[in-house]
């Protein structure tokens, strides 16, 4: 699952990729109950830093979860080796300006700070049956 700014569409932000962990309800200082959807989205890290001068454009690749080594195909491994992260359920890229590109570097952490407190962010869902 991808989270990201709604006005975004078409346009560089940076996003999280994350896990459904449940509902909960969250209750108003009225007393009303608001359904709520609770996301995983720690362990995002940077596996590749896409330049336009060896690729063109500017980008980031993020990796959420984790796989068995024995799950990985060796071509996979030799790039994640690179960002010195593990085998990775699932890999997304999303096109950030140059600036928001210097800030990161293979490996690092994507923190849930990209989001301000209250945002409204667009989720995409992707189902395995």
């Amino acid at each position: 699952m991808t989270t990201s700014n709604p006005t975004s569409r078409g346009t560089e932000r940076l996003g999280l990729l994350g896990r459904k962990v449940g509902m909960m309800r969250v209750f108003t200082d009225d007393g009303d109950a608001i359904p709520v959807t609770v996301l995983d989205v720690s362990n995002n890290r940077v596996t590749q830093v896409k330049t336009p001068e060896t690729d063109g454009y500017t980008a980031l690749q993020l990796a959420f979860g984790d796989r068995k080594a024995s799950r990985v195909t060796k071509p996979e491994a030799g790039h994640r080796a690179k960002a010195g992260s593990q085998g990775a359920e699932v890999l997304q890229e999303f096109r950030v300006t140059p600036e928001v590109a210097a800030e990161y570097k293979p490996g690092a952490q994507v923190p849930v700070g990209v989001f301000a407190v209250g945002e409204i962010i667009h989720q995409e869902n992707l189902y395995r049956a």
